[in-house]
């Protein structure tokens, strides 16, 4: 999922901007308030240039690129009629080499191919496409046939420039065969984000590719006929395969929806839960971070899952999850980002200040190859010891389940206790009337004075700002009724039962 834009230049404007431009819909869909559901990716217009240098100069831009997190995703599909399809297209893209000598990466096929299209759709298509490319093979032209190499599988996001936004998935791996050879990527593009259920879907694409590329298309077939199940459901695809005949393909759907995009455990794995929290307080600020790493699902998983410790909150600023070599100018922007960045371009993107990259790659030295120094002490220190606490339920052999449980659990209490009051000093006029938060007297309401100063500093985040708009815009009749809510509400509760024991 990746925040690029090439044809324009997207700078974070000011709130009223912010506020103009926060909702996403897609074509045909009437449109609701929904919030802070848009983030804008900031980058330079020479990346133009970079792009035209290598390719023809009648070839149209890129389409604008913004990541969604698993959040925002679970307020856009709950605005979907049920039906929705598994995928648009699948393309497969392979490095071809050029009459330079080099190897550039090329679609080869596409499914379906779509007939009918005017001609601004199918030039917007082809923007589509073209993009899908520079994600599948970040690494640019260094390729060469390959003996041996493992499959990864990894995600990215494309937003055209209407707001209308593509989930793609992507596994690579090295076809069957005898001597060196090149890599292949099947990307599959989706309005659906559900990074584990299209993972079990390349898994089964992958052992028809080990017989023929031809054994792919029955599949992908049956399954782009087939409609995408709610949560907590699940849909069976009846499929054929040689040696084991016709299989029933049960793929279901995880029930929190909101966390079917993420996997938790690459994260803990990489990281240890100190390092989690230092990750954890530098992104709650907003601040520039970028994350090494050698494999492209690992920045990818790494990102996503950092993201959604976020909850309630969304991170409204560039997220690019893997950044392709020719976009690795985007290190340079002042802004806030969450970036991934491949190990060999680690050396073009570390030579910034005032950021904290983070080192994925085992056997690394250390881990923070550049940081503020200050990471480790923005959080409340006894808040923090209570994420520490909580985060002790996992081990090493944590299943995906176990996390998608202990994780939240752990940081959601964390925003309850700091900035959960918010709603008693939203103060409404009429029951119609828009709420006004009174963001002084919200933050002398706190006792702690450590709390006192970290919420001070987080009320001026983009975040909370875009949050808190939500919530006096929301009709009075809604109040209390998101998950955030009654999270806030149980945590009450428990409270005043400890209180009446006491």
């Amino acid at each position: 999922m990746n925040g690029v834009t090439l044809s324009n230049v997207k700078k974070r404007g000011t709130k009223a901007n912010s506020r103009k431009h926060r909702s996403v819909f897609l074509p045909g869909e009437d449109q609701p308030d929904m919030g802070a559901m848009k983030r804008f990716s900031t980058l330079f217009s020479s990346f133009r240039g970079k792009i035209s240098k290598d390719r023809t100069g009648n070839e149209p831009d890129l389409p604008a690129s913004t990541e969604l997190s698993p959040v925002e995703e679970k307020a856009k599909e709950q605005r979907y009629a049920s039906g929705q399809f598994f995928f648009e297209y699948l393309v497969v893209v392979r490095p071809k080499k050029t009459k330079d000598g080099i190897y550039e990466p090329q679609i080869i096929y596409q499914f379906p191919k779509k007939d009918g299209m005017v001609r601004f759709q199918k030039e917007e298509e082809e923007k589509t496409l073209k993009a899908l490319t520079l994600f599948c093979f970040p690494e640019g032209v260094n390729w060469a046939p390959l003996t041996e190499y493992p499959s990864e599988t990894f995600s990215f996001v494309l937003t055209d420039v209407d707001g209308t936004r593509k989930n793609g998935y992507c596994r690579r791996l090295l076809p069957d065969g005898k001597g060196a050879r090149l890599p292949e990527a099947y990307c599959i593009i989706s309005n659906l984000a559900c990074f584990g259920l299209f993972s079990k879907i390349f898994d089964e694409v992958e052992q028809r590719r080990k017989f023929s590329m031809a054994m792919i298309y029955p599949f992908m077939q049956s399954l782009r006929e087939s409609v995408f199940p709610a949560p907590g459901h699940t849909v069976n695809i009846k499929s054929f395969i040689p040696e084991r005949g016709t299989e029933i393909i049960s793929l279901t759907r995880p029930t929190d929806s909101w966390l079917e995009h993420v996997d938790f455990r690459t994260l803990f794995k990489c990281l240890s839960d100190e390092e989690v929290l230092q990750v954890f307080a530098a992104t709650v600020l907003e601040r520039r971070i970028i994350f090494i790493a050698d494999e492209l699902g690992t920045l990818s998983q790494v990102i996503h899952a950092v993201a959604v410790l976020l909850y309630p909150f969304i991170w409204q600023h560039t997220l690019i999850s893997i950044v392709p070599e020719i976009l690795i100018d985007v290190v340079m922007a002042p802004t806030p980002y969450l970036l991934g960045v491949q190990k060999s371009l680690a050396d073009q993107a570390t030579d910034q200040t005032e950021l904290l990259v983070v080192d994925l790659s085992e056997g690394r030295k250390e881990t923070f190859i550049k940081c503020m120094g200050d990471e480790d002490t923005i959080l409340p220190h006894k808040l923090k010891d209570e994420i520490k606490q909580a985060l002790s339920a996992k081990n090493e052999k944590s299943s995906l389940e176990e996390l998608n449980r202990v994780v939240p659990e752990a940081f959601l209490p964390f925003f309850i206790k700091t900035v959960g009051h918010f709603a008693k000093y939203i103060v409404r006029k009429g029951k119609d009337q828009r709420g006004e938060f009174q963001r002084t007297n919200f933050c002398k309401a706190i006792e702690s004075k450590s709390t006192r100063r970290f919420v001070k500093t987080f009320v001026q985040t983009q975040m909370f700002d875009l949050f808190i708009q939500e919530m006096e815009q929301r009709p009075a009749s809604q109040d209390g009724t998101g998950l955030f809510d009654k999270k806030i509400a149980e945590y009450q509760k428990r409270m005043r039962g400890k209180a009446k024991k006491n």
